[in-house]
């Protein structure tokens, strides 16, 4: 027998449109027009303004070819031009890959290659480093320079025509169109994993939309945020920040890089009432010069993620006055997807329980359909004792589409209906999630991810390392460092000066050991390196 309710209530254009975060920034273009969207040095833009410039840019890369499917790569520190990359690229069918700006032109020129970039927009800033990497790379998209106001050192232009000048050709009214499908991809952006090999995470429109939106849910923004860009907009398309900032019709305050005395600045000339950052720069905050902090006003909110942070770490900043939210989440789950969320009940508490409460990873976000520790081999939820330990899984929308060009890959990270994310972690009885260690070898320092194995195989190119094994070392500032264990060759000798700069010709400079540990390595009977040993011994140093 057929069901009435799905034979006689068909979904048609009046009651169905595909989720994308193209209609957020449109209403509020719409609501709000006058209402300030960007401040970047002198420049202040206003939401119609914004919207505008979104268009035009979506009409430029039309007229450059762009179509559906195609992939435009920025490398831009946090500038206009940048969060207008979030929405123009979309408008125009593209998919936006913004590319770390910290990695070196080998890892950019694999990038381009492996995402087939049709155009990239390149900061002066950042030219030389694309430059090197154009040489490199078999693509060879159109560049189109961003040569913005702020940045007056060095480097050249490198493309064909300026980012103002690019945008200045397209039009402001250009009819961009939803995508037919929300699952078409909206962005890629590449993680390292694992290996050395990056792999290639691709979002669709419907899981960028909810995750902006749950952004705000999740932190209670409320109308109208002064939005500080201390995250860097590359780093999971900055939690999703751009399109939530939007949605919300806030002010997106740019920061060109973090600086503590800067950040201060803005707090109080601009009115930030919200920033992200990873543990690291709280730390930064937390050490700035005391007259830094002279007047500054209370209940200024701040969300952390990255290496869980430390508890003392939020007791510091909440004594400071600022409102520690603290989020947890991967790549694959489009930056945050899991919050420590708070209960008035905890209120009374000591500063210091409070700070350890708020330092578990915490619940699902209220867009994520399932969260839940497992067992990987049984897949069967661990106990909720606080005590034994699985691995974090995930399910629903915030989940990514997968990884480019790599089927096993995928189908292995979702592998029996969940994402494995590879994190080790116990499940407490009133069911909040709390990270323990991590099933694969990732170093997480100041927010970025570090591969073990590929500062390893760069080790192992010195011509005086025999044997070499990279584990993580808990650091004050970054939360935690890149620690190198090496065997030396007989008769070999090295410092460890010489080898951390071998590494630094060889990597980009944050992927390299700030530890080096001469002596022979602890190995099972097969011969396996006893990493966790290594671990304790980096924690005792």
């Amino acid at each position: 027998m057929a069901n009435p309710y799905e034979t006689d209530l068909p979904k048609t254009q009046a009651n169905f449109t595909a989720m994308s975060p193209l209609s957020l920034i449109a209403r509020t273009a719409a609501v709000y027009p006058d209402y300030p969207s960007v401040v970047h040095g002198s420049r202040r833009f206003t939401w119609a303004e914004t919207y505008a410039r979104c268009r035009r840019l979506g009409s430029a890369l039309a007229k450059q070819g762009i179509r559906s499917g195609d992939t435009v790569a920025v490398v831009a520190t946090n500038i206009p031009a940048h969060y207008e990359a979030h929405f123009g690229v979309a408008m125009a069918g593209g998919v936006l890959n913004a590319i770390n700006t910290r990695l070196d032109a080998a890892a950019i020129a694999f990038i381009f290659d492996h995402g087939e970039a049709k155009v990239v927009l390149v900061d002066r800033e950042l030219s030389g480093v694309v430059k090197a990497a154009l040489t490199q790379c078999q693509t060879k998209p159109f560049v189109v320079d961003i040569d913005d106001e702020t940045y007056t050192g060095p480097g050249e232009r490198i493309g064909g025509i300026e980012y103002e000048a690019f945008i200045a050709a397209g039009d402001p009214d250009f009819a961009w169109e939803l995508p037919a499908d929300e699952w078409n991809a909206i962005s890629l952006n590449y993680t390292s994993g694992t290996t050395g090999n990056p792999k290639g995470v691709v979002y669709h429109h419907r899981g960028a939309y909810l995750n902006a939106v749950g952004n705000a849910v999740e932190w209670g923004m409320g109308r109208f945020p002064v939005y500080l860009w201390t995250l860097p907009m590359f780093h999971c398309n900055g939690w999703c920040f751009p399109w939530t900032v939007a949605a919300m019709a806030g002010v997106n305050v740019c920061l060109r890089r973090v600086d503590p005395a800067m950040i201060y600045e803005l707090i109080r000339t601009e009115g930030v009432t919200h920033f992200c950052g990873a543990p690291t720069v709280l730390t930064m905050l937390i050490n700035a010069d005391p007259k830094l902090k002279d007047g500054l006003k209370r209940g200024v909110k701040v969300t952390t993620a990255g290496a869980a942070p430390p508890a003392a770490v939020i007791q510091s900043m909440e004594e400071m006055g600022f409102e520690i939210n603290h989020v947890y989440g991967l790549t694959e789950t489009y930056g945050p997807a899991v919050v420590s969320a708070w209960h008035s009940a905890w209120d009374p508490l000591s500063l210091g329980e409070r700070a350890r409460l708020r330092a578990r990873q915490g619940v699902r976000y209220g867009m994520l359909e399932g969260l839940t520790v497992k067992d990987p081999e049984t897949m069967q939820d661990v106990p909720a004792d606080a005590q034994t330990m699985g691995e974090i899984m995930f399910r629903g929308n915030l989940v990514m589409k997968g990884y480019l060009k790599n089927r096993k890959a995928t189908e292995e990270a979702l592998g029996g209906g969940w994402f494995h994310s590879g994190d080790l972690a116990v499940m407490h009885p009133d069911g909040y999630i709390e990270i323990r260690d991590r099933s694969k070898d990732i170093i997480i320092s100041g927010g970025e991810n570090i591969s073990t194995l590929e500062v390893e195989s760069v080790l192992y190119r010195h011509p005086a390392v025999l044997e070499a094994a990279v584990v993580a070392r808990p650091d004050a500032k970054w939360g935690e460092t890149p620690c190198a264990f090496i065997t030396l060759k007989n008769g070999a000798s090295a410092t460890d000066k010489e080898i951390i700069a071998f590494c630094r010709d060889n990597l980009a400079h944050f992927k390299c050991p700030k530890t080096v540990v001469f002596t022979d390595l602890p190995k099972t009977s097969t011969g396996k390196i006893q990493k966790f040993v290594l671990r304790d011994k980096a924690r005792a140093l």
